[in-house]
């Protein structure tokens, strides 16, 4: 170790190794003892400030200006993310532009750092630890499983005597090349783990300098990696391998003997995915054969112009809804009563509702072109957009909104990224520069648990999955046998699992995709009729907002599976039988077949 890092031996002058320096230069960040102070600032190519040592890290480092070099930046652009001199800020390139102090800026980055800095020496890295301790566990369990097999085998072995010793040997050889491909893959990702934890470990003593040091330069220079190390490894399970002995039949002694099981190992994609720090690690659920509904809620939209149209989860127990050409969005406990109304600052109808992480309500105002929120029951207008029109709206894990719009003369469509109501990224054309949504119409959106961006874009019937860079990652427009044209999306979210649900609202289904657009299956039971809406809450139920096809009933109906709304054919209410309904599907333990493959393939494609 360095002993001029070190707590633990005797602080050194950086010039000639003398022992309790009394001066350091904060600018140049080193130790120098009384002798070599001179030396030090004869050099003329740099600024020094020299203090004494136990006053050390109190003077500022300011960078010098790129447009006027001989000046140094105290002020940074909060518009152009830049340091900026006195000179700049009187430049034409900055007017109307917000500065900060350059040290409020530092003290704030720092604390960006301090953040990162804790998640991964508090949470990343003991999650990666507790990833190489369990590689630990099943090498150690596959080993002696692998032994406990060979006993069996050569146990009944015994009995054969000298003709079987032939297959005795194909056997053993057969388990030792399966348990050295169990191995292989399970050294695989414990390499990778140890990687990752020597980056990670690199990463935290780079943030402790960054902490410790004044230079601004670099401290603004600094940029995040947590994201990197946020996508955990997959969870690997290895089916240990097992001796199955039969009758000994010296005719058919080789067939009769036994075999060991197929090869097998689960991946569990995902598994252990934060998204965020406090988030934990949630197992791939199976789903039940047919979903359930558990019980129907009625809504109080009804009419030929005013039937529902969203559906959003406020927590576990409640849920908000809105309906079209209806000025009102309410909110309903799972008993089907009626908590809050709260009306638009516009008195028009939302155009889709949404709430955030801390439980306020968001709505987009088509009509008004802004963007609302509420909390408690005071609405707040966060945004009013210029040559844009709001349609659809969903939070992120990074309690950032995602909100789609179209442009005024409906010739364009993007989908924006807000902190705030600071605009922070712009989705709008692929690779080659192409449209990623049609113009125009009902898009719905929802990010998955992975940050991709999902939209149903239902003049253009598909679902359009983009990353979280805005790349495109695939187009769904339904399962191969559909005839063009008639897959009819509108609401769309995702499960913790990484499913995708969307409503086919004229066909009177929900398809459910895997998290890389391949089709797993419908929900086209249970008399769904014209479901417009989804949501779904921590458990995994599943919330469907559905209308008939007068729209006289809305319900919302409470399913065992994922969640669903729809008009109620419930007799329960009939002093009100043309009351709006709201339905919810309960968790659904999965509804999937297992999909079986080579497991060398899929564990292999899983690790890439």
């Amino acid at each position: 170790m360095d002993p001029r890092h070190s707590a633990q031996d005797v602080v050194l002058c950086n010039m000639c190794d003398a022992p309790d320096p009394l001066l350091h230069c904060d600018f140049c960040e080193i130790n120098l003892c009384k002798a070599c102070v001179g030396e030090h600032l004869i050099d003329s190519t740099k600024k020094h400030q020299v203090v004494l040592y136990k006053e050390r890290s109190s003077t500022p480092s300011y960078p010098y200006c790129c447009e006027h070099t001989k000046d140094q930046c105290k002020h940074w652009c909060e518009q152009c993310d830049i340091a900026v001199c006195a000179l700049c800020i009187c430049s034409p390139n900055h007017r109307s532009h917000i500065f900060l102090d350059i040290l409020t800026f530092t003290e704030r980055k720092k604390d960006d750092i301090q953040k990162d800095f804790h998640e991964l020496e508090k949470i990343l890295y003991s999650k990666y630890q507790h990833f190489a301790s369990n590689v630990q566990v099943q090498k150690a369990e596959l080993l002696k499983n692998t032994q406990e097999v060979k006993t069996a085998i050569n146990k009944h072995g015994e009995d054969l005597h000298r003709e079987i010793d032939t297959i005795i040997q194909k056997l053993k050889s057969d388990l030792d090349e399966m348990d050295a491909k169990h191995m292989a893959v399970l050294n695989k990702q414990e390499d990778e783990i140890t990687l990752t934890i020597s980056k990670i470990t690199q990463n935290i003593a780079d943030l402790k300098r960054l902490l410790d040091s004044n230079d601004v330069s670099r401290v603004s220079a600094y940029k995040s990696r947590n994201a990197e190390f946020k996508r955990l490894p997959p969870k690997l399970t290895v089916s240990l391998l097992y001796f199955t002995p039969q009758k000994i039949n010296p005719e058919q002694l080789y067939q009769q003997f036994g075999s060991l099981s197929a090869f097998s190992m689960t991946t569990e994609e995902h598994g252990y995915t934060m998204e965020t720090s406090e988030a934990g690690s949630s197992p791939l659920k199976p789903m039940l054969d047919e979903p359930r509904i558990i019980f129907t809620i009625h809504t109080h939209y009804r009419g030929i112009h005013k039937w529902l149209c969203g559906v959003t989860c406020h927590s576990d127990e409640e849920i908000w809804t809105c309906g079209y050409d209806f000025k009102i969005m309410s909110l309903y406990n799972l008993q089907g009563k009626l908590l809050k109304s709260i009306q638009t600052k516009s008195d028009n109808s939302p155009e889709d509702i949404a709430v955030t992480r801390s439980g306020d309500l968001v709505y987009t105002d088509r009509q008004n072109r802004t963007w609302n929120t509420v909390k408690c029951t005071r609405v707040q207008t966060l945004t009013r957009l210029q040559g844009w029109t709001p349609r659809c709206v969903c939070r992120t894990s990074s309690y950032e909104l995602l909100i789609g719009m179209d442009s005024d003369d409906d010739k364009e469509t993007k989908v924006v990224r807000y902190s705030g109501s600071k605009e922070k990224q712009n989705i709008q054309f692929d690779d080659k520069g192409q449209p990623l949504y049609s113009s125009g119409q009902y898009k719905y959106i929802s990010e998955n648990r992975n940050l991709d961006v999902c939209v149903s874009d239902h003049k253009a019937h598909a679902v359009v999955v983009v990353n979280q860079a805005g790349k495109l990652r695939f187009t769904y427009t339904g399962p191969p046998s559909t005839t063009k044209g008639s897959f009819t999306p509108r609401g769309i979210t995702t499960d913790s699992q990484g499913r995708i649900l969307t409503a086919d609202c004229d066909n009177h289904r929900i398809h459910i995709l895997d998290q890389d657009g391949q089709f797993l299956r419908y929900i086209d039971s249970c008399q769904l009729q014209n479901p417009v809406d989804l949501c779904v809450d921590t458990n995994d139920n599943l919330y469907v907002a559905e209308n008939n096809t007068g729209g006289a009933m809305c319900d919302v109906e409470n399913f065992q599976f994922y969640v669903v709304a729809k008009p109620s054919t419930s007799t329960k209410d009939l002093s009100a039988p043309n009351l709006p309904e709201l339905s919810f599907l309960q968790e659904l333990p999965s509804l999937l077949p297992t999909i079986t493959e080579d497991p060398l393939v899929a564990l292999q494609r899983a690790l890439l």
